[in-house]
């Protein structure tokens, strides 16, 4: 669908996804099985300039010794709202993201966005 004449979407780049936010502390316990969710991720898709919202599930094994502080998550998943990006590269942004602070090898990110034009989609990046 076009763009009606004379009205332009203006979104941010993917260098306004600011991975400094996150923050991490120190946790002794790579056995436990860590789950973080959130109904309230959204950014913006490139193509037609609407707003993607979707619910993300962070699962993940402590193994590097550290855990996410969820304030610091929260940041950071805000730094999307305004970036242009499909639906399956934020979902491998994040696990890349995610994964270089925690050091893990056992993380997985769902995302599932609100449907659009009749159309589900569930992403996931990684595994246990």
């Amino acid at each position: 669908m076009p763009v009606p004449e004379g009205k332009v979407f203006d979104f941010a780049g993917q260098e306004d996804i600011r991975p400094d936010y996150l923050e991490t502390f120190e946790f002794d316990s790579p056995g436990q099985y860590i789950v973080t969710e959130t109904n309230e991720f959204s950014a913006v898709c490139p193509f037609s300039g609407l707003p993607d919202y979707s619910y993300v599930k962070i699962e993940y094994y402590p193994e590097g010794g550290k855990c996410i502080e969820l304030k610091s998550l929260k940041y950071y998943m805000i730094s999307f709202r305004n970036v242009g990006i499909y639906q399956e590269e934020a979902t491998k942004r994040i696990y890349d993201d995610l994964k270089s602070v925690l050091e893990t090898s056992r993380l997985r990110v769902t995302t599932k966005y609100n449907p659009r034009g009749g159309f589900d989609t569930t992403c996931t990046e990684g595994s246990l």
